[in-house]
């Protein structure tokens, strides 16, 4: 498991492109037969993704968390952006198939993760955060999502977010999590920007062609930054950074916030005249 230090504003400005990217930057999280994961210090939120092939891949702890398993004091939503798997959580199995998601509680013991079928494998991507309170594990299609319909082809923005992990969907704790599909000819994200220093949030980026990129903008208003990102990479972003970004094609993303609050519209919107 890599660890990643919190950055304060302060430092963040003084970062060339080499030092962001190490700070912020997630690569290589689905490697085929392996399961990666990275812990960070903002609000101790960890971002994984596991392509179990032949053999299936177990969720254990490790002397990060200083559990005797991986759930002990943690919840987790996760999202397949593979084939069909399945998720088995003591023993309960849930199917997944592409896009369909799973919120498992606090306390679960024995996590495994398998591929239907070994030559075409699942890309499981799950982000887990402490909590205070067990809830009931609980399987979500895309279908069954919240969905939020924004944007205006005028503003290359059109897009429907799903909602997986959120109040009016599940219960969980504080972890938030979802899906934004752009239409095609639309490229950005989360523009006209905003803040929420009540939540910090992780983004991974997929759907992308390999000869195709996000510019993905953070660091806050008046000190923006970008981070090249390229297919199933995240980006971490502290709660006082913007999170914008802006494809040389259209693409997918899955959000995943935690912090005081599951208010979703909680933000801090920034007037275009503030970016610099």
């Amino acid at each position: 498991m890599q660890v990643r230090n919190a950055v304060s504003p302060g430092e963040a400005r003084q970062f060339d492109t080499t030092q962001l990217r190490e700070a912020f930057l997630i690569q290589d999280l689905f490697k085929p037969g392996e399961l990666s994961m990275t812990y960070s210090h903002i609000d101790r939120i960890i971002a994984g993704g596991a392509v179990p092939e032949a053999k299936e891949l177990a969720l254990a702890a490790g002397k990060e968390i200083g559990a005797d398993s991986f759930l002990e004091r943690r919840e987790l939503g996760l999202i397949n952006i593979g084939s069909a798997g399945t998720v088995s959580v003591d023993g309960q199995e849930f199917a997944l198939d592409t896009r369909d998601g799973l919120y498992i509680g606090r306390g679960a013991k024995d996590i495994k993760l398998s591929s239907t079928d070994k030559n075409e494998p699942a890309k499981f991507y799950f982000l887990s955060a402490p909590a205070h309170s067990s809830y009931p594990n609980r399987k979500v299609s895309l279908d069954e999502a919240k969905q939020v319909h924004l944007g205006e082809r005028k503003d290359s923005n059109v897009r429907t977010i799903y909602q997986y992990i959120h109040p009016a969907v599940l219960e969980s704790c504080q972890l938030v999590m979802g899906m934004t599909i752009l239409e095609p000819e639309n490229v950005w994200n989360t523009m006209p920007t905003h803040t929420h220093d009540r939540r910090m949030e992780v983004y991974l980026y997929f759907n992308l062609p390999e000869d195709s990129v996000v510019f993905h903008y953070m660091g806050e208003p008046e000190e923006t930054r970008h981070v090249v990102v390229r297919n199933e990479q995240a980006v971490i972003n502290p709660s006082w950074s913007i999170h914008s970004g802006v494809g040389t094609t259209n693409y997918t993303f899955i959000w995943g916030m935690v912090g005081e609050n599951q208010t979703f519209t909680d933000m801090d919107h920034v007037p275009m005249e503030q970016l610099k």
